[in-house]
């Protein structure tokens, strides 16, 4: 397979009329906001201030007639969590606040995903029955687990569910529902992680026990909920849900904490360990370094091990832990490799350019490990950039059915977990079950039918995109003058606002001249560029991943690159360097 050509394009721009900033934001900065939408301050102010109310969030009067019956009545309450990063940080708040509102018997499950998939099954709650709960509280899942809600509503366990995810067409029949995609829901950001969505509600039980007089009564010091968006940024950017400005306002919060020293041992102990200058992080700092070591630990091991790390106050067991979940991401790493070499391997032999392959691809090998496919799925959606779904053999309780499991990624433009309800409407015998967002979804299917839906689905792709669709575009915010090549414009955008999904960091391209290029580590790339050619002005840069079959190229006098400014601090001494995103020849 040839590689993937990418084609860089000007982001849109808005004329400079139809936006109105200060003047703390340089033309430059002010013209990067008004392309993703931030046309004034107030866009872009992330004080928490600015914060939407919970107010409008559908079930919250249910939810909290709950959670006050559970604390006045000290029950057993159960938290049952996901496990990946956003379902570790939503769990960990939960049991956090709760205890700090005075709650005596509060305890988390998180389902192993090896042995019972993801949210509350009802095989989990015959778990959950061992710890004698009065009331589940699920975080980051629950919307689909009708037969869960339902084997626990038969046990005499009061179920109150907090979700981010698109609900089907079928609601369980919780006692309450907390999610802000329900139907009928008036809260107007539908994107915020199930670490948000929890948030706000324990946000709004506080004030509740507080207009109760409860602290006082109980002689308790009243939380501040400002000190657990440590942990709410963390599951924001983690989980890559959209930025708008109700989440860029909880991550701003959370990285300015986290900045200042007021952070859970756990989290500065795994920046510690990436390496981050705590007092310095940025919103990928999270997304890049901690949230793979977080997940490295659900998607190899328990989760317990990732939510005992961000409860704990002790800096030693935060420190011990922190470094076993290190060492779990290091083996994620080598069995992703491993898998990534063969997937790559097999579909070297397809011609992109013939019709050969798939618009929507779908990979197995039933040796591969069930934790790491969403991140291959996610690596081959980056190089040829089409829908993919990876599947491995599905390591259940239940051997008298042979099934797979399937991790899907996706690209702008098509909502995948859409298009597998398509398929599923289309072919009710295909898919056991599935969900998940619109760049997301898992899944899992009767080995038996794998070939069937393999087509179905991109049958599905087909449909929906075309060829044009599948060129992989990179939006550039244009090209820099000799003069922006400086670190004080790389300050003001470093720190600007909390960059992510669906408003991403700023990216800049042009054409260069090598001046210097060599291998670092496996398949990372060192270059020394020149921004003119007489070689006058030079600057570093690094570009991660790359082809070692294209790259170092010795006979490439210039080269294209699609970048971000970066700072790059080494013993003391901070210099420029442009982040690669893309490069080619030019």
């Amino acid at each position: 397979m040839s590689k993937t050509i990418k084609k860089i394009i000007p982001r849109p721009q808005v004329d400079s009329d139809s936006y109105q900033f200060g003047d703390s934001y340089p033309p430059i900065l002010q013209a990067i906001f008004s392309s993703r939408g931030a046309l004034s301050d107030q866009d872009v102010a992330t004080e928490l201030s600015g914060l939407l109310k919970p107010d409008d969030l559908k079930g919250l009067a249910p939810a909290l007639l709950l959670l006050s019956a559970a604390l006045t009545e000290q029950q057993r309450i159960l938290i049952v969590g996901d496990f990946d990063a956003d379902g570790a940080t939503s769990c960990a708040l939960a049991v956090l606040t709760l205890r700090a509102f005075g709650a005596m018997y509060v305890d988390f499950l998180v389902p192993n995903r090896f042995e019972y998939g993801y949210g509350l099954t009802p095989e989990i709650v015959e778990v959950a029955k061992e710890y004698k709960p009065d009331l589940i509280i699920t975080v980051d899942n629950g919307i689909s687990s009708i037969d869960g809600v339902n084997a626990a509503n038969d046990a005499g366990i009061t179920v109150l569910v907090t979700d981010h995810h698109l609900p089907g067409a079928e609601l369980p029949n919780a006692a309450a529902i907390i999610n802000p995609n329900q139907h009928g829901c008036q809260f107007a950001s539908k994107n915020l992680a199930g670490v948000g969505v929890i948030f706000y509600l324990m946000s709004a039980f506080r004030t509740h026990l507080k207009q109760q007089n409860w602290f006082e009564k109980n002689q308790l010091a009243e939380p501040n909920m400002a000190s657990y968006l440590d942990l709410v940024a963390l599951g924001t950017v983690a989980d890559v849900v959209p930025l708008d400005s109700n989440n860029r306002i909880l991550v701003a919060q959370g990285l300015r904490r986290i900045r200042a020293g007021r952070v859970r041992p756990g989290i500065k102990h795994l920046l510690e360990i990436a390496k981050r200058n705590v007092s310095r992080i940025v919103s990928s700092d999270l997304g890049f370094s901690i949230g793979p070591r977080l997940n490295a630990v659900g998607r190899l091991d328990d989760m317990s091990l990732g939510i005992q790390c961000l409860l704990t106050d002790d800096e030693y067991l935060a420190g011990e832990m922190s470094m076993q979940m290190d060492g779990l991401n290091q083996d994620r790493k080598a069995i992703e490799g491993g898998m990534q070499r063969e997937a790559f391997a097999s579909l070297q032999k397809i011609d992109i350019a013939s019709d050969e392959l798939a618009f929507g691809l779908c990979i197995y090998d039933p040796n591969w490990h069930q934790g790491v496919i969403g991140i291959l799925a996610s690596r081959i959606k980056d190089k040829y950039h089409r829908p993919v779904i990876v599947f491995a053999d599905e390591e259940s309780g239940d051997s008298s059915v042979d099934r797979i499991k399937g991790s899907a990624r996706s690209i702008p433009g098509f909502h995948i977990r859409d298009a597998l309800d398509a398929v599923a409407a289309k072919h009710p015998k295909l898919l056991s079950k599935f969900g998940g967002h619109a760049m997301a979804a898992g899944m899992s299917l009767e080995k038996k039918h794998y070939e069937a839906f393999q087509k179905a689905f991109d049958d599905e792709v087909r449909q929906q995109l075309s060829e044009d669709d599948l060129q992989a575009v990179i939006y550039s915010d244009g090209q820099l003058a000799a003069g922006d090549f400086n670190l004080i414009l790389a300050e003001q955008l470093r720190d600007a606002a909390p960059w992510g999904q669906h408003f991403p960091e700023p990216l800049f391209d042009g054409v260069f001249y090598i001046v210097q290029q060599r291998l670092v580590g496996e398949k990372h790339l060192k270059l020394v560029l020149a921004v003119d050619e007489g070689m006058q002005q030079l600057v570093d840069a690094i570009a991660f991943n790359i082809d070692p079959e294209q790259w170092p190229n010795q006979s490439a006098k210039q080269v294209r690159v699609a970048y971000k400014l970066d700072i790059n601090e080494f013993r003391g001494k901070r210099t420029l360097q442009l982040m690669v995103d893309y490069l080619e020849l030019a």
